[in-house]
């Protein structure tokens, strides 16, 4: 995810200072994952250097002044275009599993148990999600479900490679 983008985007609606930018995008975008302040502040410290944002006013508090900031014409003319752009698919074609199982083939270990094991935690991940969507919003239930979908395609490739564990040993230990 873009944070920058998403970050101008929230801009859209109206200025906001870090803190209410912070809020909105982790209770948008961030259950999983919240923003940093800092990272909100540096974001929005290059976002100002490349005049996609501008101070639209300065606030004097008990603490550190509290920057306001809004959106430019190109700021809204860079989301646009961020928005219009297809994301690459992701290919897995570095999968960190793969290479477990190619390595206990080659050093003669039970390359079934690891995809077993694999299968056991894709399914308590599954099962966690189908809970969470059971009670989430319709943000959390899609965002679920995208999860969910890739993990039934990993469960998929555990089942196909299980059934072709003693062709890829022959592939790989020639």
């Amino acid at each position: 995810m873009s944070i920058g983008h998403t970050l101008l985007g929230l801009l859209e609606s109206g200025p906001r200072h870090g803190y209410d930018l912070k809020r909105a995008f982790d209770e948008k975008f961030g259950h999983d994952r919240p923003l940093h302040y800092g990272q909100v502040y540096s974001t929005m410290s290059r976002l100002l250097k490349h005049g996609l944002v501008e101070v639209d006013g300065i606030e004097a508090g008990g603490g550190p002044e509290r920057k306001r900031y809004a959106i430019t014409d190109a700021g809204i003319t860079d989301v646009e275009r961020w928005l219009v752009t297809p994301e690459k698919p992701e290919e897995y074609l570095q999968s960190t599993l793969y290479t477990k199982v190619v390595l206990a083939l080659l050093t003669e270990r039970d390359a079934s148990d690891i995809l077993d094991t694999q299968r056991s935690e894709h399914l308590r991940s599954m099962r966690i999600l189908t809970d969470r969507k059971r009670k989430g919003d319709l943000a959390d239930q899609l965002i679920c479900d995208h999860a969910l979908f890739h993990l039934e395609a990993d469960l998929r490739w555990l089942e196909l490679t299980a059934a072709r564990l003693d062709k890829l040993r022959e592939a790989v230990t020639r």
